[in-house]
């Protein structure tokens, strides 16, 4: 089985993983949402929830909205803006 390694997902396509599906993106979203990286970052979570309900996520949309509800406007504007750079470049 292959290990993810969720570290390096900040340059996607250096890793060789450019069509990352939803189920990953998903999980990049608890992974930042829950901190488990290090500190908790909404904007980060928005974007990748953003991205994997994009790809087909049943999860995903509650999950953005939940994210959403605790951040500024400034912050989900930023996580719209960080999820259509993601797409330009993959």
């Amino acid at each position: 089985m292959a290990r993810i390694d969720f570290q390096n997902y900040d340059d996607i396509s250096a890793s060789g993983a450019v069509f990352v599906d939803a189920d990953i993106l998903f999980d990049l979203g608890m992974r930042a949402a829950c901190g488990h990286d290090g500190a908790v970052d909404f904007v980060a979570a928005h974007m990748y929830f953003n991205l994997a309900d994009r790809k087909g996520s049943n999860a995903a949309a509650y999950h953005r909205q939940d994210v959403a509800s605790q951040m500024s406007k400034a912050e989900v504007a930023a996580a719209l803006r960080a999820a259509r750079q993601w797409m330009t470049r993959h």
